[in-house]
């Protein structure tokens, strides 16, 4: 991949690279989230991919609009909120570092909330609401 002039380009300005300081939030799943494989066999489900795998890869696919359909070169600023390639190389830094130790999907999902923090698209508090809320769902029957 090339990413020479990554750096210029995105949706919200200048791509400034990677920032793999770590979120509070993410760190407490990282820490004792489960992970698919050991759910499945706990309730003998045998589909390799977790039911929110393809959630989680349409909404990469919606936050990079066309930028996952043309060269990278050719990306308007802007016209996404967070390009394909830009959203790769930032998962690539943080499976290398911070999530390193976390197993494929679920690391794919920390990182894909981790960028969307860094660049403002929700916040730390607002995902944690969210996790509340679908939690007390998932728990009043």
């Amino acid at each position: 991949m090339d990413t020479s002039n990554r750096k210029d380009r995105g949706s919200t300005g200048p791509w400034h690279g990677t920032d793999t300081t770590p979120i509070a939030l993410l760190e407490t799943i990282r820490r004792r989230g489960r992970v698919w494989e050991e759910l499945a066999a706990q309730y003998g489900v045998r589909n390799p991919d977790p039911p929110w795998k393809i959630t989680l890869d349409a909404t990469c696919d919606m936050l990079a609009a066309e930028s996952c359909v043309v060269p990278y070169d050719q990306v308007e600023p802007g016209s996404c909120a967070l390009p394909s390639l830009e959203r790769r190389a930032e998962e690539d830094d943080l499976s290398e570092t911070i999530y390193a130790d976390v197993p494929f999907p679920e690391r794919q999902l920390l990182a894909l909330a981790h960028s969307m923090i860094k660049r403002g698209l929700f916040k730390e508090e607002e995902l944690a609401q969210r996790m509340k809320q679908v939690h007390e769902r998932l728990t009043s029957a």
